[in-house]
């Protein structure tokens, strides 16, 4: 429940980051300014023994995570693939957040199954292990089917895992709407939508028949991508709180030391996860939404191995193709129709200056090509991109946000396997690819004849549609009853006014 009690759920945030040690440690991660450190200081002291103690086991970041909660695990597993943001050791030590967190009883997760799929543990399975993987969410066990002797991975949702999660996101709602309230500034980022974006996101991935669902989607869409594969899902053994899926051997992407060992090469593995992402985003349209290196392994024969299809992203046509432009603008270097791209999709307030968007841009591109990954300071290069977006009113686009998201954590896992990886040198292909197809002359014809195709199904009713429609827009139409003489009158209005008639037949379609 939204609401004033939720800051005390805020204030035990601050404190539990005090406590466990973690505040100077997040600080320092962030370079925070000396003014956040004096306020941040000054909230949590006073509440320190209000704060929760976490694991000691742990380290300061990880612990007082783990002791906040689900919401506050997910946020630490994006920051634990930016080494280049947060500093190698933070980024270690939020590393066990991703697959490595205490358990839940075997006895209760073959409770919950049994109960979710209505048969005795013995009945469906010969073998039933102890958790081998537990994260934010759910846990995972190694367990062999019954029917036919094969190994499967049987994921079970934590017990009350709905209820800590919306504890969670209620806190994020109230602390969201502080934010527009104290810094009016802030409300170009939309904080609200932001959050209420997140939460959509979260109460898909509780459901795992949903992600059963998205799972069966992504290997349709992605069974001829080389060096890419994914584990079969078995419907007879899934339902709401568990999904049975076939076992996946294989390294973690995570253990660079193991991949070396398997004889795997760092450097094209990080060039395919990449790659594999862009070409899932910018040609399907639906993408892996949280590619950690928690959820990849490198299988034997060299293939990335995807897991947990929690958080899938999806991306309309459009949109891709200016997410697509805009890339290919910085590939080519060509600031002026990057900053073009922004105003045509409305992402930055038409009485901006163009131009003066453009040598924004480029202050952000230029200093960065042709340089290895390793040399670039990717903290100060998101504080100024924070700068640019904050002087031109630029407004949080909750469209683009899982994309983005996804975006900076799969180009960590491939800074994490190759800090030198140049990341415009491996989209490039793949971007100019799609910008060619999408947005040349093929693909103003491919646009024409789907309109036509959906225009055909409106055929008996267009003529009712579009009188009703130039009868609103004040279009003088006389009566009749023959068709074809409307479809003249429509012609007619075209010639006369073509916005006005094109106005007011999409409005009578949509």
């Amino acid at each position: 429940m939204r609401g004033p009690h939720n800051i005390w759920r805020l204030i035990r945030t601050g404190a539990t980051l005090e406590r466990t040690g973690a505040m100077n440690f997040v600080l320092d991660a962030f370079e925070a300014p000396k003014a956040v450190r004096l306020v941040a200081r000054a909230l949590a002291i006073p509440f320190k023994p209000l704060g929760y103690k976490g694991d000691p086991n742990l380290e300061p970041a990880a612990r007082a995570l783990t002791a906040l909660g689900p919401a506050y695990i997910k946020f630490g597993q994006i920051l634990s693939t930016r080494p280049d943001v947060v500093g190698d050791e933070m980024a270690q030590q939020l590393r066990i957040l991703q697959d490595q967190l205490p358990a839940f009883p075997l006895e209760v997760a073959k409770a919950e199954v049994e109960k979710e799929l209505g048969q005795p543990i013995d009945t469906m399975f010969s073998e039933f292990s102890a958790p081998v993987a537990a994260a934010s969410i759910a846990q995972v066990h190694h367990a062999r089917l019954n029917s036919t002797g094969e190994e499967v991975a049987v994921k079970v949702l934590r017990p009350g895992i709905e209820k800590a999660f919306r504890k969670d996101v209620d806190a994020f709602y109230l602390a969201a709407r502080m934010v527009e309230l104290f810094s009016p500034g802030s409300r170009r980022l939309r904080p609200m939508d932001v959050i209420e974006h997140f939460d959509g996101v979260v109460r898909g991935e509780l459901d795992l028949r949903l992600e059963s669902s998205a799972a069966s989607e992504y290997a349709a869409n992605t069974k001829d991508d080389a060096g890419f594969e994914l584990p079969d899902i078995k419907w007879d053994y899934s339902a709401r709180r568990v999904m049975t899926l076939g076992w996946a051997e294989g390294v973690p992407m995570g253990d660079n030391a193991a991949i070396d060992a398997a004889g795997h090469d760092r450097v094209e593995l990080s060039e395919r996860i990449l790659a594999l992402f862009l070409q899932h985003a910018l040609r399907d349209g639906f993408f892996h939404g949280d590619m950690h290196q928690g959820n990849l392994k490198v299988a034997a024969n060299g293939n990335i191995i995807a897991l947990d299809f929690g958080i899938m992203g999806h991306i309309d046509e459009y949109t891709r193709r200016v997410y697509a432009e805009i890339l290919f603008g910085f590939i080519r270097k060509d600031y002026k129709r990057i900053a073009e791209v922004h105003f045509e999709a409305g992402y930055v307030p038409a009485d901006k200056d163009v131009d003066e968007f453009a040598r924004a841009l480029r202050a952000v591109g230029e200093p960065i090509f042709g340089m290895d990954a390793d040399r670039i300071s990717m903290a100060r290069l998101l504080a100024y991109l924070f700068e640019v977006t904050e002087r031109f009113g630029m407004e949080t686009r909750t469209e683009l946000i899982l994309l983005q998201r996804t975006m900076v954590v799969v180009e960590g896992v491939a800074r994490s396997l190759n800090p030198h990886m140049n990341i415009w040198q491996v989209a490039a292909p793949i971007v100019t690819d799609y910008v060619t197809r999408s947005i040349g002359p093929k693909a103003v014809l491919d646009d024409l004849t789907k309109t036509a195709r959906v225009l055909s199904r409106f055929g008996p009713r267009l003529p009712a549609l579009v009188e009703a429609a130039l009868i609103r827009q004040a279009v003088p139409l006389e009566p009749t009853k023959k068709p074809y003489k409307r479809y003249l009158v429509l012609a007619a209005a075209l010639g006369a006014g073509a916005a006005t008639g094109i106005i007011a037949l999409v409005n009578a379609l949509t």
